[in-house]
């Protein structure tokens, strides 16, 4: 019931020569009192969205680092799936009954991913709602040692109540929980100790790394995507707390003024989300017969290679989410010099400086006035595109989020220098 994922290896000497020699030489000197330090993430997928991104660069450089860490995933199957998923949209506010049967299957497979724990780990994180309840059906003998972390990624601004009282049974069975900003912590009364932690972006990866112009004309010219018109895109799951419909509805208010305006949007489809594809099917018919609306996807063989070009060629990138926990996205195309009209809403917030480095806004009306700006102000765009790069260089590169969990094993396991 629980699949060990392979990852790579990679070396933090690598990202001196994005944040510098100083910051790489105190995240060893930290290290050095962790080494040997056995860590466990357990997560619901090993592909398409935020939490593997994130896991895929951090366990293989903890353990360039010297630390011990395994990453595992849940099997959980499409039933269970669908409630989990259920269970993430009542955490984000969406209305839904959390029925007897919804309980009972989601502690039965919390059960049987406990039973098939064989690992014996220090630290052991568990991402999200999906395996979350696994940490109270560990037996004695196993929780003596190992110290429990459970890792909120979603956006818990305003979680519906009954969901919020149900996961709150489960939180008494960690010694810690992360979330990205302190209002996530608020709903739950019995959180101890929370920390918080933003996620961040890999400058190193297929996704973000540098492209040159050549390379961004030929993987646009692939995907048949017209290089002379401008382009707006949203990349994300369909998904809707990502608005799609709004972002449509953005693209077509823009285009009455912008009449060659095209629109790309770009997701990853993910097997812990059922309703990806229900969204994707609704999305589409939404969008109707618009040669100038495009759909990419992972399965149609858009990668994060085809992702940072477009990224890249992109005049204006949007991000209409209605919650979003931090939204991964925004800095990506931050580090690529790209301003992101982006919703006031959760992990967003942190990233957009308003009218700075990109745009905050609340309406579908807002968010078409600025896209359209950004598309006729190209010197604007430009300069408010170094600062959001420079922003995210600061702040929300992988070297800043290691040194944040070097920090929490180092609390949680006592270790001592």
């Amino acid at each position: 019931m629980l699949t060990s994922v392979p990852f790579g290896l990679r070396k933090i000497e690598d990202y001196s020569q994005v944040v510098g020699e100083q910051l790489i030489s105190e995240l060893k000197k930290k290290a050095e009192t962790l080494k040997g330090l056995k860590v466990l993430n357990i997560s619901s997928t090993a592909f398409g969205g935020g939490v593997a991104e994130l896991l895929y660069t951090t366990a293989p450089l903890m353990v360039n680092l010297g630390l011990d860490v395994k990453w595992q995933v849940i099997n959980g199957y499409e039933d269970f799936f669908t409630i989990t998923k259920n269970i993430h949209n009542g955490l984000q506010g969406m209305d839904f009954v959390l029925t007897e049967q919804m309980i009972k299957m989601y502690e039965e497979r919390n059960k049987s991913f406990a039973e098939n724990l064989e690992d014996e780990a220090d630290i052991i994180i568990v991402h999200d709602p999906q395996p979350m309840a696994m940490s109270s059906f560990i037996i004695p003998k196993k929780r003596k040692k190992a110290k429990w972390i459970w890792r909120a990624h979603v956006d818990l601004s305003s979680p519906q109540q009954e969901v919020v009282d149900y996961v709150s049974k489960f939180i008494p069975y960690y010694d810690a929980v992360i979330v990205t900003l302190p209002k996530y912590s608020e709903p739950f009364k019995n959180i101890n100790k929370p920390y918080f932690i933003a996620p961040t972006i890999d400058p190193l990866s297929i996704k973000n790394k540098d492209l040159s112009k050549s390379a961004t004309e030929e993987i646009i010219d692939r995907l048949e995507i017209d290089k002379n018109r401008p382009i707006m895109c949203q990349v994300s799951r369909f998904d809707p707390w990502k608005d799609p419909f709004g972002v449509i509805d953005t693209y077509r208010l823009v285009k009455k003024e912008i009449k060659d305006l095209q629109l790309l949007m770009v997701a990853s489809m993910a097997v812990d989300d059922p309703e990806g594809w229900h969204y994707f099917e609704k999305t589409a018919r939404y969008a109707g017969v618009d040669p100038s609306i495009n759909f990419f996807s992972n399965v149609t063989g858009v990668g994060n290679v085809e992702v940072n070009a477009i990224q890249r060629a992109s005049d204006v990138v949007i991000q209409k989410s209605k919650r979003e926990g931090f939204g991964l996205v925004v800095s990506e195309a931050m580090w690529k010099f790209k301003p992101v009209v982006g919703t006031k809403v959760g992990g967003i917030t942190l990233q957009i400086k308003d009218s700075e480095n990109g745009f905050l806004i609340e309406t579908t009306e807002e968010a078409a006035k600025k896209v359209k700006f950004l598309i006729e102000n190209k010197e604007k765009a430009k300069e408010m595109g170094k600062k959001a790069h420079i922003y995210v260089k600061d702040n929300f590169l992988t070297p800043r989020l290691l040194n944040d969990w070097l920090d929490i094993f180092t609390e949680l396991s006592e270790v001592t220098g």
